[in-house]
């Protein structure tokens, strides 16, 4: 069953604009599924792993010779050697878009190399996993482009309306397209293949490991401590490496997109601001299956429930974000006192804080966070923060601070 994406739009314009466009993301994000819709009349061929498909490794002009453009590569990490082949047909046909779309779920050695070797004729597009919004198929989308162009007077907070999704499944299920039509007696062992086929296939690929038992534990422990700001000698030490095993580890998790890392915000104010990063494992429902939470349940007293709903809500709003054609930078901010803000948005030299609290019920005591961050740099253009959480709809907590649903949807 085909959700249709966020990103559609931009992969269609990206495809009018530029020779080569390239759509990356995790493992089973709906790469391949969304191409194939979106360009039902391209040729289209996915490499593998162990196979030379039709000698494009052997001979890659050759292939190509065989499959002209307009030709949709999936997987082309596992075929680095049609690169060079490539650059040199995109050459010879000059400045015509929509030649190749090449797909791919490692950023390492392969999107260095196209990123390299096609600067100027390529763009490259990542793909998240679903939002509340796809998967509920809500053609106006979801509560944060509205707040970033139109602010808090934007007719959604009026007219919208919660997704009818509930949390605990929402963060237990997860948000690979894949997952949508499997009972929920069967989501573990989706996970379990999941993780299986990742580890021996996206991280073998990345680098040579030793003890796959050992990298299957500290994913699972990367997953345990999501949302918090990253540690490598925590990570390393809590399974026995040095701290630059736990580095070289991180990297492969985040080259196969598996984790990603927001900032911490840099002001005036360097010294007294923390600078290291926060991480989040991409999808919940993996973080559930390795702490092996066995139902949406379980999550109920779960200690990890906080943990996991703000990496929920961070991922989603990545995915919201992909539809935008200049991506907002991401940051958090925590002060030497305490205080923290959770996410931060910044575009146009405007700032737009979040907090994001698993509440049904947000007080003015869930806005302090907020308010520090504003007192702190009073000359710096702010928005109104969000209080991004659990609550029936969008209300005023204080000045200048608004609930928000995390499910929250335009309605027509």
């Amino acid at each position: 069953m085909f959700k249709e994406r966020i990103a559609s739009n931009r992969v269609m314009g990206a495809v009018k604009s530029f020779q080569v466009v390239v759509l990356s993301g995790a493992r089973q994000t709906g790469k391949t599924t969304l191409l194939q819709h979106l360009f039902p009349a391209w040729d289209f061929v996915t490499f593998d792993p162990v196979t030379d498909i039709e000698g494009a490794r052997a001979d890659p002009d050759l292939f190509l010779d065989n499959h002209p453009a307009p030709l949709i590569l999936d997987e082309i990490q596992y075929a680095t050697e049609v690169v060079a082949a490539l650059k040199r047909r995109v050459d010879r046909a000059g400045n015509l878009p929509g030649q190749y779309i090449l797909t791919g779920s490692q950023q390492w050695q392969v999107m260095r190399l196209l990123a390299e070797s096609m600067a100027g004729r390529a763009v490259f597009i990542d793909l998240q996993g679903l939002s509340v919004a796809e998967s509920r198929d809500s053609a106006h989308g979801g509560w944060l482009q509205h707040w970033l162009t139109d602010g808090i007077a934007a007719p959604i907070w009026q007219s919208g309306q919660r997704s009818g999704i509930s949390l605990h499944r929402w963060l237990w299920r997860g948000t690979l397209p894949g997952t949508l039509q499997i009972k929920d007696e069967w989501i573990p062992a989706f996970w379990d293949a999941y993780q299986r086929t990742y580890i021996e296939r996206d991280a073998r690929a990345m680098a040579e490991l030793g003890d796959w038992h050992q990298f299957g534990l500290f994913l699972r422990l990367a997953g345990a401590l999501s949302a918090q700001e990253v540690n490598l000698s925590h990570l390393g030490r809590e399974i026995g490496v040095v701290p630059n095993t736990a580095r070289k580890w991180l990297n492969i998790l985040r080259g196969t997109f598996q984790w990603h890392e927001v900032l911490a915000w840099q002001g005036n104010l360097v010294k007294r601001v923390s600078g290291k990063p926060k991480g989040y494992l991409t999808d919940t429902g993996l973080i559930c299956y390795g702490q092996r939470v066995s139902t949406p349940e379980a999550l109920a007293a779960h200690p990890l429930q906080g943990a996991l709903f703000e990496t929920a809500v961070v991922n989603d709003i990545r995915s919201q974000l992909g539809g935008l054609s200049f991506m907002p930078q991401l940051w958090h901010w925590r002060s030497a006192g305490g205080a923290e803000v959770d996410l931060i948005l910044e575009r146009d030299g405007v700032l737009f804080p979040m907090e994001i609290r698993l509440t049904s019920n947000p007080r003015l005591r869930d806005a302090t966070g907020l308010n520090a961050f504003r007192a702190a740099y009073p000359a710096t253009s702010m928005a109104p923060g969000l209080i991004i959480c659990a609550a029936e709809r969008p209300r005023v907590v204080a000045t200048n601070v608004f609930a928000v649903p995390w499910d929250w949807l335009a309605i027509g």
